[in-house]
């Protein structure tokens, strides 16, 4: 049988497909679709110029996912299955990537970390600012110089197409949006990449068999049979944005598992790298794995305030170039 982009039909392919069809085809309608897809188009027509670049090439651009997705148990959801995620990989990866040069399409868990507020202090948002003399609202001195940071970077990077921000909650929310921004980005080829940092459900309640209101809890123990969400990645892969620079995340809490599953996902999905990182260490290591081999990417400590993706996003830069380079050869 024939393959796609070097993925053979052979295995799993097939059952994948109805899978996929399955889960699409009973998912509820993603609202507002029609905006989003206009959204999604204006920003590529804008960093695909000639100009966008700014030396006289189109801008590289980068769909980052980030927080987890939510499991629904009701359609008119008042219960649901979490997944663990902050959000702050995606959101830092973002800053780096935007100041970098690339564009960004940020798809985001709602209520996770946003880029350029990590900065900011853990106060609750209105005890940023103050209200002196009862007329004019200011932002407390000893928070100034991180808000006036947020906002200036924030603005600039909307205001020069380098920043498109999709929000999501429910796994159906986050597929369909995936599918949007996978078959937005096709057309660039090897100049687009997808950075997959959302913690995405392994599992969920098919919405077809989910009921309409509220479980009561009178009814007695529940009982809940969870389907097994379809690997959207292979689809991804091959159909929606096959000639893409694709990187997946594997995170375990278990170390002794951790580099043979994120070997796994690489040989099965044919992504370009996979970044495991365990639970506990995350945040000061990852090891990016790829057929070339793997490569240990740590924080520097020596720098005050550093982060473990100011390395690793030069790294995947570094790896995309290659890969444009050799697809163009």
């Amino acid at each position: 049988m024939s393959s796609i982009n070097g993925l053979g039909r052979e295995g799993p392919a097939p059952v994948v497909e109805d899978e996929i069809t399955s889960f699409f085809g009973s998912a509820p309608p993603l609202k507002d679709s029609e905006k989003i897809f206009e959204k999604l188009n204006r920003f590529i027509e804008l960093n695909s110029s000639p100009q966008a670049g700014g030396d006289g090439g189109e801008r590289r651009i980068v769909c980052v996912t980030s927080g987890g997705t939510t499991v629904p148990l009701e359609q008119r959801c008042v219960r649901y299955i979490d997944n663990f995620s902050s959000g702050n990989r995606g959101a830092a990866s973002t800053e780096y990537f935007v100041k970098a040069g690339y564009a960004v399409i940020f798809l985001y868990r709602r209520g996770t970390c946003q880029p350029y507020c990590r900065s900011l202090p853990d106060d609750p948002f209105l005890e940023c600012f103050e209200f002196p003399d009862g007329s004019d609202i200011q932002v407390r001195s000893s928070h100034s110089e991180a808000v006036k940071r947020a906002v200036r970077d924030q603005q600039a990077a909307v205001a020069e197409s380098r920043l498109l921000k999709l929000p999501f909650t429910n796994i159906f929310e986050y597929l369909q949006t995936l599918q949007l921004i996978g078959t937005a980005l096709k057309d660039l080829g090897p100049d687009a990449m997808f950075y997959l940092a959302a913690a995405v459900s392994d599992f969920y309640v098919p919405w077809n068999s989910m009921t309409e209101h509220k479980i009561q809890s009178g009814a007695g123990p529940l009982d809940i049979r969870l389907a097994q969400v379809p690997k959207m990645l292979w689809v991804l892969r091959t159909k929606w944005a096959p000639s893409a620079f694709c990187i997946s995340f594997k995170l375990e809490t278990d170390s002794k598992i951790l580099l043979e599953k994120a070997g796994m996902a690489l040989r099965k999905y044919k992504v370009h790298a996979v970044v495991a990182n365990e639970l506990l260490t995350r945040k000061e290591e990852v090891v990016v794995v790829s057929t070339d081999g793997n490569v240990l990417v740590r924080r520097d400590t020596d720098k005050p305030g550093s982060d473990v993706e100011d390395p690793l996003i030069r790294l995947i830069m570094d790896r995309h170039s290659a890969y444009i380079k050799e697809s163009h050869t």
